[in-house]
């Protein structure tokens, strides 16, 4: 397929195997750019305003640099992880996340037609009033964040048919800070015990650790080198429900922290940001189907290795892990 340089199935070190991994800088972006770092893939990472030195400076709105970067390092494989992902300020600054989010995606899936793309989109484009939601269920976004990740989805599958699209819930992982992610902002709350603190216990999420998304994103990469018709949409999801104040407590459980000074919130607070779905549990047995299942990590295995770092008092470490 690609020139009869090499046998596909060879398992020696194949430096054909070129992927490109955009919003290399992000919190799921580090953790796919490791993984096939570590798994012999020639890689190459685009970031923006994080890019430089590590990773290379291109922005996905400008469709010549986009067409440039593809045609100058021709990846077998790109992950498309740039995106701006946080609801509220979706709402706040839509014109720049609706380029992001959709008309920078269909750039990129117009110039990489006939090479493998995933787009990692999310289980905000389902409302979530009958969950769990399958691959094939109605889409039904909420809020302008989930609408412009659906929007980006179509406009993959539009421009590259053999793309495909990858919903993911609420992602957390190793952070540069903790507000970078929905479940580690909780941490600070965690380890203020001195002041009572509400935490919302409405919505159910499905954390996810970004290192098993990872895994899946290589193994879906290596599949389809073998069988192009690994194509279409696929969700994938950690398998415990929790709400943001039984995550708190379990963070605070996995750190033998105190959590009594956590208050479950129960109703909504009115101007709460953008609305979110109640439960949009995603139902991801077409990849273990596939043979593509990754067990995910246990949330306080994951969440431990994820924020021990911001630990207060590092004598911690010695304590719980000897």
């Amino acid at each position: 397929a690609f020139g009869g340089k090499c046998q596909i199935n060879e398992t020696v070190d194949v430096p054909f195997r070129r992927v490109l991994v955009t919003g290399a800088t992000g919190l799921l972006g580090r953790a796919v750019y490791r993984e096939f770092q570590n798994n012999s893939w020639h890689i190459l990472g685009c970031g923006y305003s994080r890019a430089r030195p590590r990773f290379l400076r291109c922005n996905l709105m400008d469709e010549d640099a986009v067409r440039e970067v593809i045609h100058n390092f021709q990846p077998h494989v790109i992950v498309h992880c740039a995106a701006e992902r946080r609801p509220d300020v979706v709402e706040r600054h839509t014109e720049a996340a609706m380029n992001l989010n959709i008309h920078a995606s269909a750039t990129l899936a117009k110039e990489s037609a006939g090479t493998f793309l995933i787009y990692i989109s999310t289980d905000y484009v389902f409302d979530g009033r009958n969950p769990p939601y399958g691959e094939n269920d109605a889409p039904n976004p909420l809020n302008l964040y989930g609408k412009s990740k659906l929007e980006g989805e179509r406009e993959v599958l539009r421009h590259n048919p053999g793309a495909a699209v990858l919903r993911v819930p609420v992602l957390y992982g190793e952070v540069e800070r903790v507000d970078e992610s929905a479940v580690t902002v909780l941490w600070d709350r965690v380890q203020e015990s001195c002041e009572s603190s509400t935490v919302d216990h409405c919505q159910q999420r499905f954390p996810t650790y970004v290192n098993d998304v990872a895994r899946l994103c290589r193994l879906m990469a290596e599949r389809r080198l073998q069988d192009s018709s690994l194509r279409g949409i696929f969700h994938y999801s950690g398998k415990e429900q929790m709400t943001k104040y039984e995550m708190a407590c379990a963070i605070a459980d996995a750190f033998n922290l105190p959590s009594s000074h956590l208050i479950p919130l129960t109703e909504q607070p009115a101007g709460a940001g953008a609305q979110r779905p109640h439960n949009s549990q995603l139902e991801c047995s077409r990849l273990e189907s596939l043979g593509l299942g990754v067990e995910p990590t246990p949330f306080k295995v994951a969440v431990r290795d994820s924020l021990w770092p911001f630990l207060y008092d590092k004598r911690w470490r010695q304590t719980v892990f000897h």
